[in-house]
Protein backbone atom coordinates (compact mmCIF):
# COMPACT_ATOMS: atom_id res chain seq x y z
CA UNK A 1 0.00 0.00 0.00
CA UNK A 2 0.93 3.77 -0.62
CA UNK A 3 2.52 5.63 2.26
CA UNK A 4 -0.63 8.12 1.49
CA UNK A 5 -3.22 5.76 1.65
CA UNK A 6 -1.83 4.20 4.45
CA UNK A 7 -1.67 7.52 5.90
CA UNK A 8 -5.31 8.89 5.34
CA UNK A 9 -6.28 5.38 6.55
CA UNK A 10 -4.69 5.81 9.99
CA UNK A 11 -5.54 9.20 10.39
CA UNK A 12 -9.46 8.65 9.66
CA UNK A 13 -9.27 5.74 12.33
CA UNK A 14 -7.87 8.06 14.57
CA UNK A 15 -10.23 10.91 14.02
CA UNK A 16 -13.13 8.03 14.31
CA UNK A 17 -11.68 6.89 17.98
CA UNK A 18 -11.76 10.25 19.10
CA UNK A 19 -15.19 9.67 20.86
CA UNK A 20 -15.71 13.52 21.55
CA UNK A 21 -14.86 14.34 18.40
CA UNK A 22 -17.17 12.06 16.75
CA UNK A 23 -19.94 12.83 19.45
CA UNK A 24 -20.22 16.64 17.44
CA UNK A 25 -20.50 15.00 13.92
CA UNK A 26 -22.70 13.58 11.90
CA UNK A 27 -20.49 11.52 9.67
CA UNK A 28 -16.43 11.82 9.04
CA UNK A 29 -15.86 10.85 5.72
CA UNK A 30 -13.16 9.63 3.22
CA UNK A 31 -12.69 12.47 0.74
CA UNK A 32 -15.27 15.14 0.37
CA UNK A 33 -18.83 13.80 0.65
CA UNK A 34 -21.81 14.10 -2.54
CA UNK A 35 -24.48 14.44 0.06
CA UNK A 36 -24.08 15.23 4.29
CA UNK A 37 -25.49 16.92 6.45
CA UNK A 38 -23.62 18.97 8.86
CA UNK A 39 -21.80 19.11 11.06
CA UNK A 40 -19.39 16.63 9.44
CA UNK A 41 -16.10 16.00 8.59
CA UNK A 42 -13.94 14.72 5.79
CA UNK A 43 -10.24 13.94 5.10
CA UNK A 44 -9.45 15.16 1.67
CA UNK A 45 -6.57 15.89 -0.50
CA UNK A 46 -3.33 13.95 -0.20
CA UNK A 47 -0.15 14.81 -1.62
CA UNK A 48 2.85 12.41 -1.49
CA UNK A 49 6.79 13.25 -1.94
CA UNK A 50 10.07 11.74 -1.54
CA UNK A 51 11.52 12.02 2.15
CA UNK A 52 13.87 9.70 4.06
CA UNK A 53 17.20 9.10 4.25
CA UNK A 54 20.16 6.70 3.52
CA UNK A 55 19.14 3.92 4.98
CA UNK A 56 15.38 4.85 5.55
CA UNK A 57 12.77 4.70 3.11
CA UNK A 58 10.30 7.61 3.71
CA UNK A 59 7.40 9.55 2.30
CA UNK A 60 6.25 13.34 3.11
CA UNK A 61 2.23 13.73 2.86
CA UNK A 62 0.33 16.74 2.75
CA UNK A 63 -3.08 15.71 3.87
CA UNK A 64 -6.16 18.25 4.06
CA UNK A 65 -9.10 17.45 7.07
CA UNK A 66 -12.62 19.44 6.20
CA UNK A 67 -15.21 20.46 9.33
CA UNK A 68 -18.16 21.91 8.26
CA UNK A 69 -20.98 23.71 10.66
CA UNK A 70 -24.32 24.62 9.73
CA UNK A 71 -24.49 26.83 13.43
CA UNK A 72 -24.66 30.65 12.91
CA UNK A 73 -20.93 31.50 14.44
CA UNK A 74 -17.99 29.05 14.40
CA UNK A 75 -17.70 28.84 18.12
CA UNK A 76 -18.62 24.68 17.57
CA UNK A 77 -16.01 24.47 14.94
CA UNK A 78 -13.43 25.76 17.38
CA UNK A 79 -14.15 22.87 19.60
CA UNK A 80 -13.85 20.10 16.57
CA UNK A 81 -10.09 22.04 15.78
CA UNK A 82 -8.86 21.51 19.08
CA UNK A 83 -9.84 17.44 18.98
CA UNK A 84 -7.59 17.00 15.43
CA UNK A 85 -4.25 17.47 16.90
CA UNK A 86 -4.11 14.82 19.73
CA UNK A 87 -6.20 12.43 17.82
CA UNK A 88 -3.72 12.73 14.70
CA UNK A 89 -1.35 11.98 17.77
CA UNK A 90 -3.00 8.82 18.14
CA UNK A 91 -2.53 7.42 14.79
CA UNK A 92 -1.15 4.23 14.47
CA UNK A 93 1.03 2.47 11.85
CA UNK A 94 -0.91 0.74 8.96
CA UNK A 95 0.33 -1.50 5.66
CA UNK A 96 4.57 -1.23 7.20
CA UNK A 97 4.18 2.49 7.48
CA UNK A 98 4.83 4.55 11.04
CA UNK A 99 3.90 8.05 11.13
CA UNK A 100 6.92 9.81 12.57
CA UNK A 101 6.31 13.23 12.68
CA UNK A 102 3.06 14.74 12.40
CA UNK A 103 2.80 18.99 12.20
CA UNK A 104 0.17 21.30 11.73
CA UNK A 105 0.43 23.16 8.50
CA UNK A 106 -2.00 26.09 8.57
CA UNK A 107 -5.85 26.32 9.43
CA UNK A 108 -8.59 28.37 8.50
CA UNK A 109 -11.95 29.12 9.09
CA UNK A 110 -14.15 30.62 6.69
CA UNK A 111 -18.08 31.23 6.10
CA UNK A 112 -19.21 28.93 3.95
CA UNK A 113 -22.34 30.24 1.87
CA UNK A 114 -25.00 32.44 2.23
CA UNK A 115 -28.32 33.12 3.30
CA UNK A 116 -30.85 30.70 5.47
CA UNK A 117 -28.38 27.35 4.11
CA UNK A 118 -24.74 29.87 5.58
CA UNK A 119 -22.78 28.17 8.30
CA UNK A 120 -18.79 27.76 9.08
CA UNK A 121 -16.31 25.63 6.91
CA UNK A 122 -12.64 24.58 8.34
CA UNK A 123 -9.86 23.47 6.64
CA UNK A 124 -7.02 22.17 8.33
CA UNK A 125 -3.69 21.14 7.03
CA UNK A 126 -0.73 18.73 7.96
CA UNK A 127 2.17 17.46 7.22
CA UNK A 128 2.87 13.95 8.14
CA UNK A 129 6.18 12.16 7.48
CA UNK A 130 5.74 8.49 7.77
CA UNK A 131 8.49 5.98 7.09
CA UNK A 132 8.37 1.86 6.40
CA UNK A 133 8.75 -0.68 8.34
Amino acid sequence: MSAEVAARAAVIAALRADGALMDGLNGLYDGEPGRASAPYGHVGECIGADWGGKDVEGREVRLTIGLRSADETPARLGGMIARIDPAIGQAQARDGWRIVTARLVRSRVARDGTGAAAGWRAVIDYRLRLVRG
